[in-house]
Parts: C-alpha cells; sequence; structure tokens
C-alpha cells in the first residue's frame, strides 16, 4: 500500500476520559477560536502564556517555508522561538543551508531557533556533484563527518542534541549521530543515539521535572506507533535503540516530543497521542505531536527514489504554554487558517 493509501486509512477512535488524553487515544479538537483557560487569565512562565512554533521538512521547499514564516508573524508577532524537526534541507550541500539563511534573512522570524538534524542533511553522497545522482558509486567521495560538520556549522553547535530556552520553556533537540549506511551497508536513514546523548537526555528531563517544568523534545524521525503513519512500515525501524528512548520518555508525563519525517496531514485524528510505555510508572504516558511538513509534493525515500507526501499541505504548529495547560495548535500555512487545536492539562503547576 503506498502512503496515500495509508494516509486515507490511518485514522484513530477517539476517546475522551476526564478532560484528559487518555492513553494511545486521541482528545477531540475544540474550536481553533476558543481561548483556552490559561490563555484568558495569562498563567504560564512567570505569570504569562508562552507561545512559540515548530515546523519541520523545508527540504529546499524555500517558497512555501518564507509563506510559513510570514504567517507566523502574522499569527505570532511575539514568537518565543521557532523549532525545525529536521529535513532543513534537500541533501545537505552547504549552499543549500546557505539557501535556508538566506530565506530567514528575508522574512521575519523570531530569534530563537531550534535545528534537529533530519535524513536529508546525509544525501550529498548521493551525488557525484549538485546536478548529478550517482547511487551506484555512493559516497562519491563524501565523508561522514563533513555532512555533520555541515551542520554543525549552520546550527552553531558542536552536536547534533542540544538544550534551548523559549521564554522559560526548556526545548530539546535529539538526533542522529551516524548516518547508517556508512556503518552497515544494509542500513540507510536509521537513527542512532550515543550513550551520551542518551544519559544527557535522562538528566535534563529529570532536572526539568524537579522544578515542575514541561519539557519540549523535537526529533526529526517519530517513535513507532504514536502519531500518523507510525504504523506504516516505513517508518517502524527508524530508531536503533526506540525502547531504549521510550524507557526515558515515558517515564515523564509532561513531555511533549515533536517528530516529522512522515509528511501526513494534521487533519488526521491521531494527528496528536498519549504514548504510555509498558514497565514505566507512568500510565499516563507523554504526549506525541505529529508537526507536518513545509515541504509540499513528493520527497526522497533516501535510496535514489520517490514516494508521495499527500499533496499541498505547507503545515506547522503553534504551542502555547500556560501554568496548567499546553494548547497545540495546527496551521495550515497555505490557506493563513487553524485547523484544529488540543488542550493537554499539565500535572505540573510550576
Amino acid at each position: 500500500m503506498d502512503r496515500r493509501s495509508f494516509m486515507a486509512t490511518t485514522g484513530r477512535a477517539s476517546l475522551l476520559a476526564g478532560g484528559a488524553l487518555t492513553a494511545g487515544a486521541v482528545l477531540p479538537a475544540p474550536p481553533a477560536t476558543a481561548a483556552s483557560k490559561d490563555e484568558k487569565h495569562g498563567h504560564g512562565n512567570g505569570g504569562r502564556t508562552v507561545r512559540f512554533n515548530i515546523i519541520s521538512d523545508i527540504q529546499g521547499d524555500l517558497t512555501d517555508f518564507g509563506k510559513a514564516l510570514d504567517d507566523l508573524h502574522r499569527i505570532n508577532p511575539g514568537s518565543a522561538g521557532l523549532g525545525i524537526a529536521g529535513d532543513i534541507t534537500p541533501r545537505g550541500y552547504d549552499f543549500e543551508y546557505a539557501d535556508v539563511r538566506r530565506t530567514l534573512g528575508r522574512h521575519r522570524h523570531p530569534r530563537n531557533l531550534a535545528w534537529a538534524i533530519g535524513n536529508h542533511e546525509f544525501y550529498v553522497p548521493k551525488y557525484s556533484d549538485p546536478d548529478t545522482l550517482a547511487q551506484d558509486t555512493w559516497p562519491n567521495g563524501t565523508t561522514e563527518d563533513s555532512l555533520f560538520r555541515s551542520f554543525h556549522n549552520f546550527a552553531g553547535r558542536n552536536r547534533v542534541y542540544s538544550e534551548a530556552s523559549f521564554g522559560g520553556i526548556p526545548v530539546l533537540t535529539l538526533g542522529t549521530e551516524r548516518y547508517a549506511h556508512y556503518h552497515d551497508a544494509k542500513l540507510w536513514d536509521e537513527v542512532w543515539i550515543s550513550d551520551a546523548q542518551f544519559a544527557w537526555l535522562e538528566d535534563r528531563l529529570a532536572h526539568w521535572a524537579r522544578r515542575r517544568k514541561p519539557v519540549m523534545v523535537i526529533t526529526h524521525h517519530p517513535l513507532p506507533n504514536t502519531v500518523s503513519g507510525t504504523r506504516n512500515k516505513l517508518y517502524l525501524g527508524d530508531y536503533l535503540q526506540p525502547d531504549r528512548l521510550l524507557s526515558i520518555l515515558g517515564r515523564h508525563r509532561d513531555v511533549f516530543l515533536f517528530s516529522g519525517h512522515t509528511h501526513w496531514d494534521l487533519n488526521l485524528s491521531d494527528w496528536v497521542v498519549r504514548r504510555v510505555v509498558p514497565g514505566t510508572a507512568n500510565l499516563e504516558g507523554f504526549t506525541v505531536v505529529n508537526t507536518a511538513a513545509v515541504q509540499t509534493g513528493w520527497t526522497d525515500d533516501g535510496k535514489g527514489g520517490e514516494v508521495a507526501v499527500g499533496g499541498a499541505f505547507n503545515q506547522g504548529l503553534q504551542i502555547e504554554v500556560g501554568r496548567r495547560a499546553v494548547v497545540i495548535k495546527a496551521r495550515d500555512f497555505s490557506r493563513g487558517a487553524w485547523i484544529k487545536q488540543i488542550t493537554v492539562p499539565l500535572h505540573t503547576t510550576g
């Protein structure tokens, strides 16, 4: 079954229990025009609601990226930050990163930017030069280190994982530390995370839990059996250590994981889910959110072919963190319209 067919059939039943997201189900979204209780009363970091935005999968579609930036500035001119959940470029060339920078320079955008690395940042080795696809001679003289160096230079840091603050709200970005095909000819885009990154993630989540803060985690690849499309065989094997990552995230009720990669439509019912991890004491799970994509049309499948991404969506998210709840709003940038929203109560009140 192709990706379009999966998109048409992947809806999940919605359940409501006690005003909170039921484990493994989706809470029906209230009307997008309704203000949350926290928004009305100004709760949030330091007594205010903190608003920021998350997008994903630009992949060289700089026209739609510019439209997204313009629309985000209209709806949230004081945004505390912008998270980008990977696939910043179509292939990972330095000139493609420079094109993204130039686009940012032409459009108003938040000062705080949190970049996650995606699989498209590793596609230079498929080309003998920028105009010539040469899969048979992969990696065409490109080293794995040079691909990471290009991302590091662009993102302004020396590792793929990092922490940022959007108006006092902690934002963690995760990413692969190897491009798998350099290490195993049978693999391509699979995510490998080091012991150091796992330890860092565990430490930062525990740190913010002690301080009663919700944590936003941004990663490109989705975790299995979470949001739209992740029951599709295309994505079930994205992580080489999925259980280890799930076991860390699954301990924390106020973690929000944002993943891209699939390009699936935010109109689907399972755009937000609660993922319960067996073996953890947290029986309510953590919140997982599909970021959709800026890029529209078709995308590279990582093996020299293309797959449909379901049409011209150009969608993304606005996140509003209050003292008692987080409101997640889905936005259609091409129409300049809200799609839906959901309110997730917090267990912390600090």
